[in-house]
């Protein structure tokens, strides 16, 4: 789950974000273990598998040749058995390995919802775990089994309880040793991939019945553009932490490269709160400082503003390589609804984020292109009402439609190339923004509206790739 947003600053730099080193840092601990943690649910029935994916293989990687190929272990039917032996039965060790991955065996031995709820008020009397993360864990829990129950999909109580038992032992293994991220964070695959984790836990969520992508024929483009080794860079709106999970799972079965490999520049928030961190670890992410919390402390906004620095160059050498896909939130942070007729629309776009970003596609020496994107899951995981300053928001989720939609690529030159700045980039910055709101407005149509694939309209054209 990822607050990810961009942000613009007055001067030529990018408010890009800080970490100590250019590469990620696995914990110690980490480095290596004789014990892998499968996504074992199958939640679709036969009757269902044409509206509804079902959970796939989660596994762990290893470059061990005494370890077997994994397999996909599924729930018992009569009983939910305990984690370890869910575990055991879906990966076999040679004896050689010793190492284990580290976890809690009270979060991952679980038997019921009551167990892991349990074992959380264990760990906070032991002072293993802060009493604010330990509240926040059971809200996450309560809200999360409320929505997976509410999708109505076969063993719903197994897949709750098995996605949960993963998020809590991976939460607190990281308050025991926190993980720290670098201004180029590069997605955990291994020895525990994080990713599917991630991938996972939000498929329960998604109603894909209801669910769009608009223009997948420029997606392919995209791809093919990757290919040949230029850049690609999605001007978008942001509204919700789940944001990149939703993108990835609505285009992963026709193009798993671009779900894969997206970079998203991400907020601090999302790298610092023990409940986003698990998912941040399975994104790629240019870590920044988000304008909007630049002056929380003011003591600390020079460090914030230094630390950007260092991501931008980190970008600049990204799209220098050529190849690379980037996802930012010119608004610098989600969407709200307009609090008086409680409708939400994508927030407005910093011209400066999005001439910083222009300019530095422009300057990488390879070619790039830079195409508008349209999110629209706010109901699966809604932001606060509010732009809050502290870290630990109260996390709300439910099961529902979603949608995203690209527009084809909108050429600075074509657009604002006879302008002069600052009008320039102001006219260039609203026709991204209007592409994306106008896109918006058809998955909209198709999921609020209930309008399905007839909302299509001659520049965007809906589809479920999946099916």
């Amino acid at each position: 789950m990822l607050i990810l947003s961009a942000a613009s600053s007055s001067s030529s730099s990018f408010m890009l974000s800080s970490a100590s080193s250019s590469s990620a840092r696995i914990p110690r601990q980490l480095s290596s273990f004789s014990t892998c943690v499968p996504v074992v649910v199958k939640t679709v029935s036969s009757a269902a598998t044409s509206t509804l994916f079902p959970i796939s293989c989660f596994g762990v990687k290893s470059r061990t040749v005494g370890i077997r190929k994994l397999r996909c272990a599924l729930f018992c039917a009569s009983k939910v058995r305990g984690m370890a032996e869910m575990i055991e039965d879906a990966m076999t060790v040679s004896a050689s390995e010793s190492h284990a991955l580290p976890q809690s065996r009270d979060f991952l031995d679980a038997r019921t919802g009551e167990d892991l709820l349990s074992a959380v008020q264990k760990a906070v009397e032991d002072e293993k775990l802060p009493l604010n993360v330990a509240e926040g864990m059971e809200d996450l829990y309560q809200n999360y089994r409320n929505a997976v129950l509410q999708s109505g999909v076969p063993k719903a109580d197994e897949a709750i309880l098995y996605n949960m038992a993963l998020v809590f032992d991976r939460v607190f293994v990281d308050v025991k040793d926190p993980f720290e991220f670098s201004p180029y964070h590069k997605a955990i695959r291994e020895p525990f991939d994080y990713y599917k984790f991630g991938q996972n836990y939000i498929r329960q969520l998604v109603d894909f019945r209801s669910s769009y992508v608009g223009n997948i024929s420029v997606f392919g483009e995209m791809a093919e553009k990757l290919k040949q080794g230029d850049n690609v860079v999605l001007m978008s709106n942001h509204q919700s932490e789940a944001d990149p999970a939703i993108i990835a799972l609505l285009i992963e079965s026709k193009l798993p490269d671009i779900a894969e490999n997206i970079i998203y520049v991400a907020g601090d928030r999302v790298i610092t709160d023990p409940l986003c961190k698990p998912f941040s670890m399975g994104r790629n992410l240019l870590c920044v400082y988000s304008k909007k919390h630049m002056n929380d402390d003011p003591e600390l906004a020079e460090m914030k503003k230094r630390a950007n620095t260092r991501s931008l160059k980190e970008m600049a050498l990204l799209l220098r390589g050529g190849s690379k896909i980037i996802w930012i939130a010119p608004s610098g942070g989600r969407d709200r609804p307009d609090p008086v007729t409680n409708e939400w629309y994508p927030a407005p776009f910093d011209a400066s984020a999005t001439d910083n970003m222009r300019r530095l596609v422009q300057h990488a020496g390879v070619p790039g292109h830079i195409y508008p994107l349209a999110i629209l899951c706010h109901d699966i995981m809604p932001p606060p009402a509010q732009v809050e300053k502290n870290i630990g928001e109260k996390r709300v989720v439910s099961f529902h439609g979603a949608g995203i939609s690209v527009a084809p690529k909108i050429d600075f030159h074509e657009v604002a190339g006879a302008l002069e700045d600052p009008e320039a980039k102001m006219v260039y910055t609203k026709a991204l923004y209007d592409s994306v709101s106008q896109q918006y407005n058809v998955l909209n149509s198709a999921i609020h509206g209930k309008q399905g694939l007839k909302a299509s309209i001659p520049s965007v054209s809906l589809s479920q790739p999946w099916q």
